[in-house]
């Protein structure tokens, strides 16, 4: 059933970086695959989509809002998380919005398609693919992580991925460990 695939592996990858048991924002969510692989580790989540019915399917996996984030008011004015996942989904005017929800030692990880995919698959417009590097200029005030931009197989697509931090104030640094 569609939502519960495995989580990408660069969600996988750098779930440690979201504190034990903080929040969970899961953007353009669907059927919840991540929704449901946070919830599972303990994490409060909020799952947002523009589709009911990707929505019904995760009631009583955490908090799911219908939402078009695109064209209708921001839903989660003022909230923010301790990670902000967002995958296989662009709407750039949305980047300042996706900045904000990122909270004091939050963590956002944002991987989707990139220039390059309109030679494998859809997408294809150029509307929804990331230019060279974007990712790294599209949310400033984070600290990088780790960042990826090229091509994977299986299936073959053309991606960019992001994983940052906004740091903590105070004297104490942030560690990540890798």
């Amino acid at each position: 059933m569609h939502g519960t695939e495995t989580p990408s592996p660069w969600i996988a990858r750098f779930a440690h970086l979201v504190p034990a048991g903080g929040t969970v924002l899961d953007l353009a969510c669907g059927r919840g695959r991540h929704l449901r692989w946070f919830a599972a580790r303990g994490h409060p989540v909020t799952g947002v989509d523009r589709d009911p019915e990707a929505i019904a399917t995760l009631q009583g996996v955490g908090e799911t809002l219908v939402a078009d984030i695109e064209n209708a008011p921001w839903p989660l004015p003022d909230r923010r998380f301790d990670a902000v996942i967002v995958t296989n989904y662009l709407w750039r005017p949305l980047f300042p919005r996706i900045l904000d929800s990122v909270a004091e030692g939050g963590v956002l990880l944002h991987e989707t398609f990139a220039q390059g995919n309109e030679t494998v698959g859809k997408p294809s417009r150029p509307d929804f693919l990331l230019a060279p590097g974007e990712l790294l200029s599209a949310y400033p005030g984070l600290r990088v992580v780790a960042y990826e931009d090229g091509f994977l197989a299986q299936p073959d697509r053309f991606v960019q991925r992001i994983a940052a931090v906004r740091e903590r104030r105070g004297p104490t640094p942030n560690r990540y460990v890798l």
